[in-house]
């Protein structure tokens, strides 16, 4: 009995390791400190009428970011809050992942921080950005989809509870979900990242695990 608890518990082990294995993550934190706590805490209470940092992931958001490179996106996520403009000394904008053009994920954040990506569904969602999308143009790659694919398999893998994966531009379709918290009248962008054609190769390789698209 002894002998076959201990395979059990090494097939197990290594099923974990292939799991993890499955996915390269670059790990490049933004800054974090006791003030972007502050500040998670007070857009939540704002938003949500709760204070929270951290969330229980219900859902993925699948993001590109309208702009060249992953430097240029990273530097733009990396401080804090906002300086400038409406939302001056407000949390700033970040999302937990970043896929580069060639497939490198880079994690920005920890995966069950509580990040200002998707408007109404920050509270419960994971945000992946994607490099690309300027102007609009559907560019994104054929190595950024894999990269997806991989990493949304296993982050379902880890997190049991997510169920819904969608695109930006589905935000309002995504409200039958149940999901969406938002106490700020009139709090809404119009979003068409990352592509209705970038999302349907997802919905194709990834529907028959169970997850619900939009």
């Amino acid at each position: 009995m002894k002998k076959f608890l201990l395979l059990a518990i090494l097939a197990q082990v290594l099923f974990l390791n292939c799991v993890q294995a499955a996915v390269e993550i670059i790990d490049k934190p933004i800054k974090w400190t006791e003030n972007r706590e502050r500040l998670i805490e007070e857009y939540a209470l704002e938003h949500y009428g709760f204070s929270a940092k951290t969330i229980v992931p219900q859902a993925v958001v699948v993001h590109w970011t309208a702009i060249g490179s992953f430097e240029s996106t990273y530097n733009y996520f990396y401080n804090e809050e906002f300086t400038s403009g409406i939302d001056a000394g407000t949390l700033n904008v970040a999302s937990h992942f970043i896929v580069d053009r060639d497939g490198t994920i880079y994690r920005l954040t920890p995966e069950n921080a509580l990040n200002r990506h998707a408007i109404g569904y920050n509270w419960c969602a994971i945000g992946i950005e994607n490099v690309g999308g300027i102007n609009g143009r559907e560019d994104l790659t054929a190595a950024q989809l894999e990269a997806n694919i991989n990493l949304i398999r296993y982050l379902c893998e880890g997190y049991p509870t997510i169920k819904y994966i969608f695109g930006h531009y589905q935000q309002i379709e995504a409200r039958a979900s149940g999901l969406f918290i938002e106490n700020v009248p009139d709090y809404f962008a119009e979003k068409i990242d990352p592509g209705k054609k970038f999302m349907q190769a997802l919905r194709e390789n990834l529907e028959s695990e169970g997850l619900i698209f939009f």
